[in-house]
């Protein structure tokens, strides 16, 4: 089976926990999921399966959509409820447009530097490993893109705010910030996914649903196709000899009106503009989704960059 799963992964379940039941009741042995989600944190975890699993790069690019809770006054070593606390203020007297005023500082392209409790690698080394040793190093911020941050709710000393951002954003390091900005602290009291790409909660399903659905033998119609995630590309149909010479590695010059390599194309100026963004999704005649190609403007070829069959 080649697909993905859009599991709601429960609070207190890791991801890994989530891809290794997943092996086990499927029997597949390639299994990956697109997007770690901390072991107190719940939401979408799309897990692929099978030839899936080349598409997760894809997904990690996705925009991510959260709500989380950010409780004022406590600051944690693990950024979130679960750590030792490292810091207590008083909240009491921060108002809600004090509290809007500085989130607008996190908007936009921002720099974050890691939690020591994350799976950022010193050295070789992930920093949790570090930091269970006891262990403290310096780590360099990186950048994280916040499409958009609003505040949803303020019940002192509890702020839950609702986050769309880009890959690598750690949102327990936004709620950290956030307290340091304030000059109160603050840690992450609780985080939901609602929404990885085009895959959301609403559509999401249960560990008891997919455990029941594989029980049952249905589980299959759980499966979301593997092109799914790549319908901003726009897709070209090509012939069975094109098909070939794609599945052995060769390039293509995509040509206007040649209809052994490209169907429903206008000209080959159009396949290089923003709106295909130097990619795009290539099937068979029959309907079979071969892969992704990429344009290299050095030769002015199109070439396979993710061949599924």
């Amino acid at each position: 089976m080649n697909g993905i799963l859009n599991i709601n992964k429960p609070e207190g379940r890791t991801s890994f926990s989530i891809v290794a039941m997943v092996k086990r009741l499927s029997g597949e042995r390639r299994v990956g999921h697109a997007g770690t989600l901390d072991s107190p944190a719940t939401g979408v975890l799309p897990v692929c399966l099978g030839q899936g699993t080349r598409v997760i790069e894809f997904l990690v690019e996705a925009t991510k959509v959260y709500r989380a809770q950010i409780e004022l006054g406590v600051a944690t070593d693990t950024y979130d409820a679960s750590g030792r606390i490292t810091q207590q203020g008083d909240p009491s007297g921060i108002s809600r447009g004090q509290l809007e005023s500085a989130l607008g500082s996190f908007r936009g392209l921002i720099q974050q530097i890691p939690p020591m409790y994350s799976a950022v690698k010193y050295h070789g080394r992930p920093l949790y490993k570090l930091a269970r040793a006891g262990i403290r190093v310096e780590r360099k911020s990186r950048p994280a893109q916040i499409h958009r941050l609003e505040l949803m709710d303020w019940q002192p000393p509890v702020a839950t705010v609702e986050v769309v951002c880009g890959k690598g954003t750690y949102i327990r390091a936004l709620a950290h910030d956030l307290g340091q900005a304030l000059g109160c602290g603050a840690n992450l009291k609780s985080l939901v996914r609602l929404r990885c790409g085009l895959f959301d909660i609403e559509d999401s399903i249960s560990v008891s649903q997919l455990e029941d659905a594989f029980h049952h033998g249905y589980w299959q119609h759980l499966v979301y196709p593997i092109d799914i995630v790549l319908l901003h590309y726009s897709a070209i149909v090509v012939s069975d000899a094109t098909g070939r010479t794609i599945r052995n590695g060769g390039h293509l010059v995509l040509n206007h009106g040649d209809s052994s390599y490209v169907s429903d194309f206008r000209e080959q100026h159009s396949l290089v503009s923003s709106y295909f963004k130097n990619r795009c999704r290539v099937y068979t005649g029959g309907g079979c989704f071969l892969g992704v190609l990429y344009f290299n403007p050095e030769t002015g070829q199109w070439q396979p960059e993710k061949i599924l069959l």
